[in-house]
């Protein structure tokens, strides 16, 4: 009985080629492409590379790492192997990935960071910055400066020069007149403020660099141990904090400033309480530049963040509904080690009443404590009249404000 001749690769169609070269890798599909004119054809399909550079690279249009267009997926691939191949290519495709979804909520939440963003250094400006401090920077570093170098200062608002470099990409928090927000430096900054900190602080070891600060009265540092890759806060009074990415962010808003805000919104660290339509959040954030760790009895900064609406239903009270009510009273009971420490009552919030209306943006303050030991919490109540003030139209009645943490955190923000 004869025996079939096998079937060889150039005999089947070019539809199962293509799905069969699409289940390799961009290195695998461009060796397939030397064996002949028809192979190199099908591993030049648009679409094969098309989907190479979604996948790895995140791009959904053929653009090569200075953003500039490229003829095809293809080569746009080729441009950002080239660019990078001095680097563990897993590693570049995974900070490309983190700066894609940074860049992504930016574009949705945040679009006037963009212009602060400077463009990728170059190897030889990072190369001038490791020569110029003496120090080897960590490779996922050296990739993040590849992407962007640092951010300009924000222009200049509406309201005056005062509240510029509000577009820091690390956050901030504020509460009275006190104002932190922290952005990233450019190479040539990290240069010249870590030459700065080394003679004032009299470092002798090559091996910290500052890679973001917020120009506050107090300032806030953040240091890069360049030997173990550790990120730390330095401030006057507290030095070597290891410090994280906040995981969930928010924007806050004043008149026409916006920031990115390091106060939580999510539970545990957050708080909610809804009474009679009134809702109240609460979170707080340490704050380490006003923190003292060889003090006894205020060792500890918190700033709280307290965030007040009302319900679309507006307010509620005895089966009646009120569409307005203005807060008169507060009431705060604040532990330590679940102690009461201070119990304060008294009117308005930071000298304010504020009339809620089903609708209205939140009314936001923020306020600070200390405490001489963590964990400690903040709970206690508002008291608002239905109505106006002046034209009350019910009984007053009492608001929850839900128990929320002051907490020495693991990782400072």
């Amino acid at each position: 009985m004869a025996t079939k001749p096998p079937i060889g690769l150039e005999s089947i169609g070019g539809l199962a080629i293509h799905i069969i070269v699409s289940k390799l890798g961009p290195s695998d599909a461009a060796a397939v492409a030397c064996v002949n004119k028809r192979f190199k054809d099908w591993a030049s399909d648009e679409s094969l590379w098309s989907s190479f550079c979604a996948q790895e690279l995140n791009l959904s249009s053929p653009i090569d790492p200075l953003g500039n267009p490229s003829p095809s997926f293809k080569a746009a691939y080729g441009a950002w192997r080239e660019a990078y191949g001095m680097y563990p290519w897993l590693l570049v495709r995974r900070v490309k990935h983190l700066w894609s979804r940074i860049t992504t909520w930016l574009t949705e939440n945040f679009p006037e960071v963009f212009p602060t963003l400077r463009k990728g250094a170059s190897e030889d400006e990072i190369n001038k910055l490791e020569k110029s401090l003496k120090v080897k920077l960590p490779l996922p570093t050296r990739v993040l400066y590849r992407f962007c170098d640092g951010q300009e200062p924000c222009s200049h608002s509406s309201r005056g020069s005062t509240l510029q470099n509000l577009c820091g990409l690390i956050g901030g928090y504020s509460f009275y007149d006190y104002l932190v927000n922290v952005f990233l430096l450019p190479l040539d900054v990290v240069i010249k403020e870590t030459n700065d900190i080394v003679r004032h602080l009299g470092f002798t070891r090559h091996k910290y660099i500052v890679v973001a600060a917020s120009s506050t009265y107090t300032e806030k540092i953040f240091f890069l141990d360049c030997v173990e890759g550790q990120l730390y806060v330095g401030t006057k009074n507290l030095l070597n904090i290891f410090i994280a990415l906040k995981p969930d962010i928010k924007l806050r808003e004043e008149g026409n400033v916006r920031s990115i805000s390091l106060f939580p919104e999510k539970a545990p660290l957050c708080s909610l309480a809804t009474t009679g339509g009134v809702q109240v959040r609460a979170s707080a954030v340490f704050v380490p530049e006003f923190s003292d760790l060889v003090q006894e009895e205020e060792k500890y900064m918190f700033a709280y963040s307290i965030r007040i609406s009302l319900k679309p239903e507006g307010c509620f009270m005895h089966g009646m509904t009120f569409d307005s009510c203005q807060l008169y009273w507060r009431r705060w009971i604040i532990k330590a080690n679940d102690n009461v420490v201070d119990d304060i009552n008294g009117e308005a919030v930071i000298g304010q009443f504020p009339l809620l209306r089903p609708g209205k943006k939140e009314f936001v303050y923020e306020s600070c404590t200390k405490s001489a030991s963590s964990p400690g919490s903040i709970e206690g109540s508002f008291t608002f009249v239905p109505g106006r003030l002046a034209d009350p139209k019910g009984s007053p009645f009492e608001v929850e404000v839900a128990k929320f943490p002051l907490l020495l955190p693991e990782y400072i923000f």
